[in-house]
């Protein structure tokens, strides 16, 4: 079995000030052909995600599926208690009583679909990752705090370290730093 090396580059970053300028920096290298980048900033970005060329998530479908599989779970559930397993006639209330079913039928669409968005939003972030090789790029630990970064990945088609380096620099940062392992 051939495993093929790991490059030694992740890709080259490039450090912004200002939020437009990462914008426009996006847009510049989405336009130039680069697919695989992605953005850092403090805040979250109107329009980032457009810019960087990113596809839509299907999580919120996946989290209206669970949702619909809870609610109907809970009533299921709770009707087969009430109707078919242990039918009690309690003052002449009806077996199927639907409105005594819907605040526990709404807590449990509630509960799934929560859970369906943290693990789905941990299977799209492929978290947990307790190291990355973002992390070693000095300065980087300011994306939470007053920085804007733009990564181009060198899994990407058009990533040649020198021309994308140079691509980079001519958008006007801050500064590019080359991402290593």
């Amino acid at each position: 079995m051939n495993v093929a090396p790991r490059p030694e580059h992740y890709g080259v970053i490039a450090e912004f000030t200002q939020a437009d300028a990462l914008i426009s920096a996006a847009e510049r290298a989405h336009e130039a052909g680069y697919r695989r980048m992605d953005g850092f900033s403090p805040v979250p970005l109107h329009g980032l995600s457009e810019a960087l060329g990113q596809p839509y998530t299907k999580l919120p479908w996946v989290v209206f599926a669970f949702g619909i599989i809870g609610g109907c779970s809970a009533y299921a559930l709770q009707y087969w208690t009430s109707v078919i397993d242990y039918p009690l006639n309690i003052g002449g209330r009806p077996l199927h009583s639907w409105p005594s079913f819907i605040p526990v039928t709404f807590e449990v669409i509630v509960l799934f679909a929560a859970f369906a968005a943290v693990i789905g939003l941990f299977f799209s972030s492929r978290l947990p990752r307790p190291h990355h090789a973002l992390f070693n790029v000095d300065g980087f630990e300011r994306a939470t705090e007053d920085r804007f970064f733009l990564l181009i990945e060198a899994k990407d088609e058009k990533f040649d370290l020198d021309s994308t380096r140079a691509f980079l620099e001519g958008l006007g940062p801050d500064r590019v730093t080359e991402v290593r392992y």
